[in-house]
């Protein structure tokens, strides 16, 4: 048989934010053409991300280069030049691959595409990132859902398929070109299928059962923290929503409440989806002409909100979490949002950028929309005048205190609930803790009068 013949049964799986074997369509179905030569393509654009989410990315890179026995083709470059020489070089006419939905991706997606069918080259998209594609679920006009609980009873309604089977593949490994480059060690960053499926299926067991009444315990190690796998898809939603559906018995509300939060995810997939412009600006544009500070003008605080200085001990504590682990609890992101937004009266991309560089799990649609969703300028109609007070707030998830002491610790001395209002106990300040950057009732007075303004 000749080099011609030989070739002629390769197809390409150019893996992106899909770093698995597992419940992926696009692969099964690249499996179906013969053999498969695995691609990753490292984007300069995507790997001028911070550095803690670029090291986590080769880092998953490399485990799933270690799940396929090493024959992963990996490439630096464009991916609309790298794809191509990479599909030209082994005879593939087809290139696999999981349908990208954020507007860079649809972007980067579409010039690839165009870049392929020169070459005689067809690009073919299977699945995506989500349960339910973004656009699926549309209402009885076939409009877009604006407000998340009618969009999650039809996310319901229109159900999802069944996780893929397992694709029996045949990996091209004769002629690999990969580079030499260093990739991180994934044990270092606990990246990779086998890990995302072991956390996964140790909180199925030991935890989603008391999901609903400690979600909220930043002090406990209560969620998922599948955030992470799923920013790189180590893990499928639709393999957790099936094995959420084959329990029952004890914990069906907790269950049901954790599925609710699998389907924020989709439900601000779906809104960039149509509204791509929201990346980055307001979605409701009724609050266009809301007064916000000048980031010049109040960039100390902004500095000492990024730092963890602000003198609120549970701000103070999630974002120095963030600083040091890249991880935040979401109930303490919906705290600190609110303190930059509407006790600093900060226009909210500025935070969603710093969470962006900062967060492993940092994901365009959720952390964008969330920030207008608690800035009140994004989706639902009430979040505009719900102010969070980061006492109160610290005071009810973390009653005793654990979660501040443990990232403030100049707060260590502090007992219990005290923890959260230093300025009452004689030596609160006395191991060097800052005293509040600004008075969060007066703040919050300032930013209902910017709202109310705005929307009259």
């Amino acid at each position: 048989m000749d080099d011609e013949a030989k070739r002629a049964d390769i197809a390409l799986m150019w893996f992106r934010r899909d770093l698995r074997l597992a419940d992926h369509p696009a692969l099964s179905r690249a499996a179906e053409s013969g053999r498969v030569l695995p691609l990753v393509v490292l984007d300069p654009t995507l790997l001028r991300d911070g550095s803690r989410r670029r090291d986590r990315y080769l880092a998953s890179v490399a485990a799933l280069r270690d799940t396929i026995g090493g024959a992963l083709e990996i490439r630096t470059g464009d991916p609309a030049e790298e794809v191509r020489a990479a599909a030209r070089r082994v005879g593939a006419t087809a290139v696999h691959i999981s349908a990208e939905t954020t507007p860079f991706g649809r972007r980067r997606d579409g010039r690839v595409r165009r870049s392929l069918a020169e070459a005689g080259i067809e690009l073919i998209a299977t699945g995506s990132p989500y349960a339910v594609g973004p656009g699926a679920v549309r209402n009885g006009s076939g409009d877009p859902y604006k407000v998340f609980t009618p969009f999650s009873r039809a996310w319901r309604e229109h159900g999802w398929a069944d996780p893929a089977p397992a694709a029996e593949v045949a990996w091209h490994t004769d002629d690999v070109k990969s580079e030499h480059r260093q990739l991180p060690d994934p044990d270092d960053h606990e990246a990779g299928e086998v890990r995302a499926l072991d956390r996964w299926r140790a909180f199925l067991d030991e935890r989603i059962n008391d999901y609903e009444t400690t979600r909220d315990r930043p002090d406990l190690d209560a969620t998922s923290r599948l955030s992470i796998p799923l920013k790189y898809g180590e893990i499928h939603p639709r393999t957790i929503l099936a094995d959420v559906g084959a329990e029952s018995g004890r914990g069906a509300a907790a269950r049901e409440k954790f599925v609710a939060e699998l389907c924020w995810r989709e439900f601000y997939a779906d809104v960039l989806w149509h509204r791509p412009e929201s990346a980055w600006q307001d979605l409701r544009p009724e609050f266009g002409s809301m007064e916000y500070a000048d980031p010049d003008q109040v960039a100390d605080l902004i500095t000492a909100w990024k730092q963890g200085r602000t003198g609120y001990p549970a701000v103070d504590a999630a974002m120095r979490q963030l600083l040091g682990e890249g991880f935040m609890h979401n109930r303490m992101r919906m705290v600190t949002a609110s303190f930059l937004a509407k006790d600093l009266h900060v226009w909210w991309p500025l935070g969603a950028r710093h969470f962006l560089d900062q967060l492993l799990d940092g994901d365009l649609a959720s952390n964008n929309h969330n920030w207008q969703w608690v800035a009140g300028t994004g989706t639902d109609a009430a979040p505009y005048f719900r102010v969070f007070n980061p006492i109160t707030q610290g005071k009810k998830f973390d009653p005793d205190g654990h979660y501040v002491r443990r990232w403030v610790p100049e707060l260590a001395h502090l007992d219990g609930a005290a923890v959260h209002e230093p300025w009452k106990a004689e030596d609160g300040y006395a191991d060097g803790y800052p005293e509040r950057i600004v008075d969060h009732a007066e703040e919050r007075r300032v930013a209902l009068a910017r709202y109310e303004q705005a929307r009259s």
